[in-house]
C-alpha cells in the first residue's frame, strides 16, 4: 500500500521499467474500460511501444518511481496524435497511475513534468481520449487547461458494453497554463 508521505522521482521510463510498466497498464486492460485494448501484453509485446518514446523530442514517457524502492506508481506519455505528417505539432497524451497511488497527486506530477518537456518541442497541441464516465481524468485534464472538443458515442465495447469517449485539447502554446 501507498503511505501517505512518497518521495516520488518523474524522470525518462527506460527499457528496465518495462515490466513494471505492462504490469501496470495490464491491470487497466483487465479491470477497466480505460483502455480498448481486450488482451493483456508481455513485456516483450510492449516493447515497441516503450521505445517508441525516446528521451527527447514530441513522444515521451515519464514515469513516477518512489526513489527508496524503485517502485514504479504510474507513467504519463505524448504519443504521435495521427501518423500523416501535417499532424506532427500535435500529441495524443495520457496518464497511468497504479490503483493504490490514484488521488495522491502522481497524475498531476506526471502531466506537469510532461508539459514542461513538451513545451521545449516544436507541439502545437495535446490531446487526450477520456472513455466515459471517468470523473477523476476529466478533473485532471481540465486542471491542466484541457477543454472538451466533442464526444465518440459508444465507439468501443469492452466487457460487452459500448463506451463513449470525450476528446480534450489543450493549447501547449499559451504560456499562462499550468
Amino acid at each position: 500500500m501507498l503511505s501517505e508521505r512518497t518521495d516520488v522521482q518523474v524522470r525518462p521510463g527506460r527499457e528496465g521499467d518495462l515490466t513494471a510498466l505492462t504490469d501496470l497498464y495490464n491491470h487497466y486492460v483487465r479491470e477497466t474500460a480505460i483502455t480498448f485494448d481486450t488482451q493483456v501484453f508481455t513485456p516483450e509485446q510492449r516493447l515497441p511501444w516503450l521505445l517508441s518514446h525516446p528521451e527527447d523530442g514530441a513522444h515521451r514517457l515519464l514515469v513516477a518511481q518512489d526513489v527508496p524502492s524503485a517502485r514504479i506508481f504510474g507513467y504519463a506519455t505524448s504519443s504521435a496524435f495521427r501518423p500523416k505528417a501535417a499532424y506532427a505539432t500535435s500529441v495524443e497524451v495520457s496518464v497511468y497511475c497504479a490503483p493504490d497511488a490514484a488521488g495522491r497527486g502522481m497524475g498531476t506530477q506526471l502531466y506537469t513534468a510532461l508539459f514542461e518537456e513538451l513545451r521545449k518541442e516544436d507541439v502545437h497541441r495535446a490531446y487526450a481520449g477520456i472513455t466515459m464516465p471517468n470523473e477523476a481524468s476529466v478533473r485532471l485534464h481540465s486542471r491542466f487547461g484541457f477543454t472538451p472538443v466533442g464526444t465518440y458515442r459508444e465507439v468501443g465495447r469492452k466487457f460487452g458494453v459500448y463506451h463513449d469517449v470525450a476528446w480534450y485539447e489543450k493549447n501547449l502554446r499559451d504560456r499562462a497554463g499550468i
